[in-house]
């Protein structure tokens, strides 16, 4: 059984305006350091936003009771400073973020001028354990076409600034202003991966490898696949249905690898056009098949990627909880679409947040 654990972002808005505030180091200095509860919360690059990380789990369970506990901790500090912790990938409502006070943020929002200043996203990424480097760059290079796929299903970010970006995933935009973000080539393997961060970081464009923003990339600390393409999941029941996806992905490449199968020949620009695709319209039209290149319905884009990783998804036991998941994100949309519900339903960007609040936590809708 792959271990997989995940990283989720989420957004600290005022319980009242639903603005976002800055509360992220007044909520850690409260809630400690450790995760002997089978999550931590960390700081981000800005104070509006904090990370619940969970420790790594083999099951789907165990994982999904992880991240409902850890967004119920999050929410529960928010709420002693009249706050509330959101599982939305961008804020809705106009805000101007202010930067952690660490000597490596602060290092970027100088480095980065106003394109540091005003970004504001939440992601989600998922860690999935590989035996090693070579395995993690073989695998790497056989998900990176199904990845615009993932980002379909978790989009959850149509609105920024009080209006309606048009996008299901803005904040895919948004963070694709970042150098390194998006995907990468082929690589032939561990060695030519290390030599290409070795190039990119000479460059003085950025500060270090933490800086490479890859979709997906091997995680420095972790032994891990780390995928970052995702937004943040407005219900921890998505966003587990998203980690067994991503573990599927991982395990049925690794087997393809050690198979001889050859990755698909995706170039890289064309997998970035077919991110673009997912961000703007999620899943509520077509995505790009990465078998034919050409766009296709998203349900059966989806069909097809299920269909590859199904071996993957039976040896974990997930195949039955993940196209459940499937079926229901098809029948009542991504997260993007039940913000733009809420919005027509409620009239106003605070109905919109009341309901997000309500859908982090697993609970009906409420007043924020």
């Amino acid at each position: 059984m792959r271990t997989f654990g995940v990283e989720e972002e989420l957004l600290l808005v005022d319980a009242v305006t639903g603005v976002p505030r800055a509360l992220a180091p007044d909520i850690l200095d409260r809630a400690g350091h450790g995760d002997s509860a089978g999550f931590a919360l960390e700081a981000e690059m800005q104070q509006e936003m904090i990370e619940v990380v969970s420790s790594p789990c083999t099951d789907r369970g165990e994982l999904l009771a992880l991240m409902r506990a850890g967004r119920r901790t999050a929410n529960g500090l928010a709420r002693d400073r009249g706050a509330r912790a959101v599982a939305l990938a961008s804020s809705p409502l106009p805000v101007q973020p202010h930067t952690t006070l660490k000597r490596r943020y602060q290092a970027i929002a100088e480095g980065y001028a106003g394109m540091a200043r005003t970004t504001l996203e939440c992601g989600f990424h998922v860690h999935v354990g590989v035996a090693d480097d070579e395995e993690g760059v073989a695998v790497l290079n056989r998900i990176r076409a199904w990845l615009p796929a993932v980002l379909a299903l978790s989009a959850n970010s149509p609105f920024r600034d009080g209006e309606d970006t048009g996008h299901a995933s803005f904040r895919f935009v948004v963070w694709h202003h970042w150098p390194t973000a998006g995907p990468i080539d082929v690589l032939a393997d561990a060695a030519a991966y290390r030599a290409f961060e070795r190039e990119l970081v000479a460059t003085g464009a950025i500060l270090d490898t933490g800086m490479l923003y890859f979709d997906a990339r091997l995680s420095r600390n972790h032994g891990t696949v780390e995928v970052r393409i995702a937004d943040v999941c407005l219900a921890a029941e998505d966003g587990a249905l998203l980690a067994c996806v991503v573990r599927a992905l991982v395990d049925q490449a690794a087997d393809d690898w050690r198979s001889g199968i050859a990755p698909l020949p995706a170039s890289t620009a064309a997998i970035r056009l077919a991110s673009w695709l997912a961000a703007r319209h999620g899943m509520g039209d077509r995505l790009v098949d990465p078998v034919t290149g050409t766009p296709r319905a998203a349900v059966a884009v989806i069909e097809r990627m299920l269909a590859w990783v199904g071996p993957a998804l039976r040896r974990h036991g997930d195949e039955d909880p993940v196209r459940e998941g499937v079926r229901r994100i098809a029948r009542v949309g991504t997260g993007a679409e039940r913000q733009r519900t809420a919005l027509r339903e409620g009239g106003s960007m605070a109905h919109v947040l009341a309901d997000a609040a309500a859908a982090t936590q697993d609970a009906g809708i409420t007043r924020l």
